[in-house]
């Protein structure tokens, strides 16, 4: 990842990728709001991820480790999650300083915008 592209590790630039999402915008499906929060969770920036968690599962408050390093995001696989779908999954690898975490997480619509529900932690084998 250089400087230049999104944390997320499309190759575009943050404003134009997970950026605009973080200003606001809504993100088109399941996958774009996983990588846009995996975005958030380098960036700290613990009111997107409030935002985007769903009301039936969010955390009254969320505190970050500071000193967690995020390194990478590999998309494995995903399911439904697009415009014509009302829930899908997205199972990722998600690297860090010393490690990974590998979770398939579920995603809803609510009032037409994509949320984060919850995830189940797979094997990193």
């Amino acid at each position: 990842m250089t400087t230049r592209t999104c944390p997320c590790g499309r190759p575009e630039p943050y404003d134009a990728c997970c950026g605009r999402f973080h200003a606001g915008a809504a993100a088109p499906s399941a996958e774009a709001l996983m990588r846009s929060r995996y975005c958030a969770f380098v960036r700290g920036d613990v009111g997107y991820l409030l935002r985007t968690w769903h009301p039936r599962t969010r955390p009254e408050r969320l505190e970050l480790d500071p000193r967690m390093r995020w390194t990478g995001l590999e998309v494995l696989d995903s399911t439904g999650g697009s415009a014509f779908h009302s829930a899908g999954t997205v199972t990722f690898r998600a690297s860090y300083r010393g490690g990974s975490l590998h979770e398939r997480s579920r995603f809803e619509r609510v009032a037409g915008a994509w949320v984060y529900v919850d995830g189940e932690f797979l094997d990193n084998a």
